[in-house]
């Protein structure tokens, strides 16, 4: 039996404004333990991903890790028009093979993406 992605590590510097911008756009709530420097990030009661807010070293670059975020969303157009309201700018809707998907960054400019792929029809 292969084990379920349960958590994804992001380093950061911005570990307030991290944590407000998943709660603000994608519902998250931030839970710490004394004494750890990991913030978590739990998803909503909808499901999802937990994400671990890790500080960045002073070797490491803000940004560069290849990694993005992709979050399911069934309606892209409304989704990113709700994001703007709350000050969260997407890049251009792309139409891709029967399913839509924007991207933005978040505080530490890691790549966030919104996508109804999985909400497409199989081919």
């Amino acid at each position: 039996m292969s084990p379920p992605l349960g958590r994804i590590l992001l380093y950061t510097r911005q570990i307030d404004e991290m944590a407000a911008f998943y709660a603000t756009h994608f519902g998250y709530a931030a839970h710490t333990r004394p004494g750890d420097r990991i913030t978590e990030l739990r998803p909503p009661a909808t499901g999802g991903v937990t994400l671990m807010l890790h500080p960045l070293g002073k070797g490491q670059k803000a940004g560069q890790v290849l990694v993005k975020l992709v979050f399911d969303v069934a309606d892209v157009p409304a989704f990113c028009q709700a994001a703007a309201a709350k000050g969260l700018i997407f890049g251009k809707i792309h139409d891709a093979d029967g399913y839509h998907f924007a991207n933005a960054r978040d505080p530490a400019q890691n790549p966030v993406q919104v996508s109804s792929r999985a909400f497409a029809a199989p081919h």
